[in-house]
């Protein structure tokens, strides 16, 4: 069980970096089907309750265009408020209902890492708008971070009913390579930092985030312990960028960078690593993770991070070939089979976009969905024959999600723009430029949209090729 302390941290850290996880406050009738028609033309607004107990919300404009956006919200932390959710913010919302686009979206039937029951929910809702509304000209998916492997899980699983997709911050190199690059970032930190801490067959969620919390906040105290978190954050791609209205660290800016991963690993990556996977764990039946076979001398020289590890260590009079030597020697951690079907079905790709456009959208200083995601999803497309379907824009910013609502729409207007011509206009300095045309009330920052490679991600696992 997940503590009601501890759902309260993590979700005052969250609302506090805008991260897209905790639940927007919509009001929504949730026991029983209703509908109202407000005066002045402002949109019908439609609530219900699907069979699994899950809650949809659907707002169509007068006059409507005939496209409908299905929004997938992010992850909730398990015990907490879980309403229905058609759209990521209400500035956005009230954009694209002005523009004549209806909305809709399902809370899902249970919270944590939901995909077994958001798939099937979002579909569910689909058929309810059909049912009370009529059947869109053009269905698109959208959403964000848990939001956005179940978008393109949607697409995946069901192309019928899409015309495109929009994955924003998404989780897309899928389930099994996300919560493996998690498991080698926590095995560090047990080798190196907290030989106490459960990494796996976490059994007192609370407790274990409360001793993973107390060694790293002692570690950072100390030249060596900021190596080895270093070392740590190094293995997970965590960026040396934390806070979006700070500017980003200088390249050679280790001390910083250090400091930035550090407010990652306490502020929001800890919960999920230490205390979160047990909600996965619980679903799945047992670990769906492992490391064997892993040498971690080549995944930190693969890493982004590999010359800041090198400098602190080298700052700090440690040896990093000891500690490497010493996470290849340690006792290796194997998965359950059972464990790793089910996040195989919830979900990882195949690369197959059926023929529909799909534009990513991702922030460049992303430490919980780290930006590597989206080398991971464009190699399995690579892999199924897809590219030209694909395209894959960046802003230049820290924080998850941390979107303005201008990129955001300038970013749904491109995925149109393609469904319209069937040709990609996605080059950052016509999206700036879109972006800035929307005005002050969209631009909370200016855009900032880049020319940007992402690293390969560094423990990939798709049906492309297994």
């Amino acid at each position: 069980m997940v503590s009601h302390g501890l759902r309260a941290g993590l979700r005052n850290r969250i609302a506090a970096l805008g991260l897209c996880i905790a639940a927007l406050s919509i009001a929504i009738a949730v026991a029983v089907s209703s509908s109202s028609r407000a005066a002045g033309g402002d949109p019908t607004t439609l609530t219900g309750t699907l069979p699994d107990g899950a809650t949809y919300l659907i707002q169509v404009p007068d006059p409507w265009n005939g496209t409908l956006l299905l929004y997938s919200h992010g992850y909730v932390v398990p015990g907490s408020p879980n309403p229905a959710q058609d759209v990521g913010d209400p500035l956005t919302g009230g954009w694209l209902l002005s523009h004549g686009y209806a909305l809709a979206g399902s809370s899902y039937a249970t919270t944590g890492w939901a995909i077994q029951q958001a798939i099937p929910d979002q579909i569910a809702t689909l058929d309810a708008f059909d049912s009370a509304v009529g059947t869109p000209t053009r269905t698109i998916a959208w959403g964000h971070s848990l939001g956005g492997i179940i978008t393109a899980g949607l697409l995946q699983d069901d192309p019928g009913r899409f015309d495109a997709a929009l994955p924003m911050c998404g989780v897309l190199a899928g389930g099994v390579g996300t919560w493996n690059l998690a498991l080698d970032a926590e095995f560090a930190i047990q080798q190196l930092i907290a030989p106490s801490v459960q990494i796996v067959h976490i059994t007192d969620p609370s407790g274990n985030l409360a001793v993973a919390e107390g060694a790293i906040a002692a570690a950072q105290g100390t030249a060596q312990g900021r190596a080895r978190l270093a070392l740590a954050a190094a293995l997970g791609d965590l960026p040396g960028w934390f806070n979006p209205a700070s500017p980003e660290p200088a390249a050679n800016d280790y001390t910083s960078q250090e400091a930035n991963q550090f407010d990652w690993e306490t502020q929001v990556d800890g919960p999920f690593i230490f205390a979160f996977r047990a909600e996965l764990e619980a679903r799945a039946g047992g670990n769906p993770s492992w490391n064997t076979g892993v040498n971690y001398k080549k995944q930190l020289e693969n890493s982004v991070d590999f010359a800041e590890v090198k400098a602190l260590y080298a700052s700090a009079g440690l040896s990093l070939d000891s500690d490497l030597r010493t996470l290849n020697s340690a006792p290796r951690i194997s998965a359950d089979p059972g464990a790793v079907k089910y996040l195989t079905d919830n979900i990882v790709f195949n690369g197959n976009l059926h023929g529909k456009p799909v534009l990513t959208m991702h922030t460049t200083g992303d430490g919980l969905v780290v930006n590597e995601d989206e080398q991971a999803y464009r190699s399995a497309v690579q892999d199924a024959k897809d590219p030209q379907l694909l395209r894959q824009v960046f802003v230049h910013r820290a924080g998850h999600c941390t979107f303005t609502p201008a990129e955001t729409i300038t970013a749904l207007q491109a995925l149109v723009r393609r469904l319209d011509t069937g040709h990609w206009r996605v080059d950052p300095s016509r999206l700036d430029t879109s972006a800035a045309a929307l005005g002050s009330t969209y631009n909370v920052s200016p855009p900032s949209f880049i020319p940007f490679e992402p690293a390969p991600f560094l423990r990939p696992y798709d049906l492309a090729v297994h």
